[in-house]
């Protein structure tokens, strides 16, 4: 058998490992494609509008975080484990982005780790948006006109 046809048998320089560093930029390019298509970035950012800059920051954080080498990830002021933290944040979708972009722009506090307080927001969306957008409604409905 010959190994004349470069397609099937590559050079021998292009079956050597990637260094460590080729392959976590492999791994961020790809976790960064995933969590675009799970939020309908072009979308969002369009409805984002003057906002969109944010968007850039919050896929740069999950991005981050998913690809994170370290075995737990601190959420709120609590550690969990990297891949209950990784779920999460796949998990995400459009709605949950602008439910955190709305969050911050009527947050009136000072953050003092906006990268801290985004991931935690940006967690604990799955698990609070609906209890925030039923007592937006019920404020709106019965106690705010």
């Amino acid at each position: 058998m010959s190994d004349t046809e470069p397609s099937i048998y590559p050079a021998k320089g292009l079956l050597e490992d990637k260094s460590p560093a080729a392959d976590a930029m492999d791994t961020m390019r790809v976790y960064r494609q995933i969590i675009m298509e799970n939020i309908e970035y072009d979308i969002t950012r369009r409805q984002l509008g003057y906002d969109a800059d944010i968007l850039d920051e919050i896929v740069d954080i999950m991005v981050d975080t998913v690809c994170s080498t370290k075995p737990m990830i601190r959420i709120g002021g609590q550690d969990f484990p990297l891949e209950v933290v990784k779920s999460r944040l796949l998990k995400l979708n459009s709605e949950h982005i602008s439910y955190v972009v709305s969050s911050l722009k009527s947050n009136t506090t000072k953050v003092r780790n906006i990268r801290a307080y985004l991931l935690t927001a940006l967690y604990n969306a799955p698990t609070t948006i609906s209890s925030y957008y039923t007592a937006l409604v019920n404020h709106d409905l019965y106690g705010g006109g």
